[in-house]
């Protein structure tokens, strides 16, 4: 074992807590964590059955966003800001929410900022909490093998959209259902979102976003809802499922060269701080997703402001040390210090 094995596992089975009262993941078995016993079954794979609704919604989704773009002109000053924000909220609802919160656990939130991510959560869209975190959890635990929602090993288009066109591969539902997801089922917030996630889309990714231009300063109702709402919304689908495709596949990898996932600054800009993708993968119960904490990652600012304003605490972070001693032992040679 070299030296910097030893630190990594040294500090990797330590649990202490950080000058600001953050505590460090201790090393316990956790849904998140690369299953390295899993092997892919033999012989021709399933065949594709194609989703053929889901084709056709997303093929008029993104013809309506299209629209939307080209009469960004025809905006007001307002209605345009009122799309940032929204764009902005339904963001922090998959990052901070979704991702970070509930898939990682990798800080704890108190209810009223529960209560704000799961709202912001059904303006993005992109199933309920539940059915979110428990496809990414299978994610990370059989990244880039059949068992992967979406795989990036069948290419761009299946990782970035066609893995929401197709039926799911069996080994995905199989490992779905065995994973761990009391804490999931214990939240209130999640399952409450849940029950009523088809209303919730309806008034907060449609409604709220169209009508709000439309009754404060008089936009057309036509403009809200193609570019607040439509565009809005399209935007961030593609945002997310960048960090499923580009993320997996253009980058370097300064921590671990021997897996899929790359930091990629475009994919870090777009989905607000979450194209630290290689450090991700590596340290996935790390509340920052990043090594260097808030820097062109606004979802990690999100969360210490939350952190000062006595909204949420515990953040999970990895020591210099750990990062460092893994660096040395897997990385591609690429890392800079900032």
């Amino acid at each position: 074992m070299t030296e910097a094995e030893a630190l990594e596992k040294k500090q990797h089975k330590s649990s202490s807590s950080s000058s600001n009262g953050d505590v460090l993941p201790e090393a316990t078995t956790r849904e998140d964590a690369f299953d390295h016993t899993y092997k892919e079954k033999e012989g021709p794979k399933p065949a594709r059955i194609i989703v053929w609704k889901n084709v056709i919604l997303m093929t008029l989704l993104h013809i309506g966003a299209l629209y939307g773009f080209f009469i960004v002109p025809s905006a007001a000053p307002l209605t345009l800001l009122w799309s940032v924000l929204c764009f902005l909220i339904s963001a922090l609802g998959v990052t901070a929410g979704a991702h970070r919160l509930w898939s990682h656990r990798s800080y704890k939130a108190k209810l009223p900022l529960r209560i704000f991510l799961g709202v912001a959560n059904s303006m993005a869209f992109q199933n309920d909490i539940f059915e979110w975190a428990r496809d990414h959890r299978v994610h990370h635990k059989y990244s880039e093998t059949d068992a992967d929602p979406h795989n990036a090993v069948r290419g761009f288009f299946f990782s970035h959209i066609g893995w929401l066109l197709v039926r799911k591969h069996p080994d995905v539902i199989e490992k779905g259902r065995k994973l761990e997801l009391n804490d999931l089922l214990a939240d209130k917030v999640v399952m409450v979102q849940r029950k009523y996630y088809k209303l919730s889309v309806l008034l907060m990714c449609f409604f709220i976003p169209m009508f709000v231009p439309w009754y404060l300063w008089g936009e057309s109702l036509w403009v809200a809802y193609f570019v607040p709402a439509l565009l809005r919304y399209t935007l961030v689908l593609n945002a997310t499922w960048l960090v499923n495709s580009a993320a997996h596949m253009w980058g370097n990898r300064p921590y671990d060269k021997n897996i899929n996932p790359r930091e990629n600054k475009f994919v870090t800009f777009s989905a607000i701080g979450e194209g630290f993708h290689n450090y991700h993968h590596t340290f996935p119960y790390d509340y920052a997703t990043s090594e260097f904490g808030c820097k062109l990652n606004l979802t990690t600012c999100f969360i210490d402001f939350m952190c000062f304003l006595g909204l949420a605490k515990d953040r999970k972070r990895v020591s210099h040390e750990l990062v460092t001693a893994r660096m040395q032992r897997t990385g591609d040679g690429s890392h800079r210090s900032g």
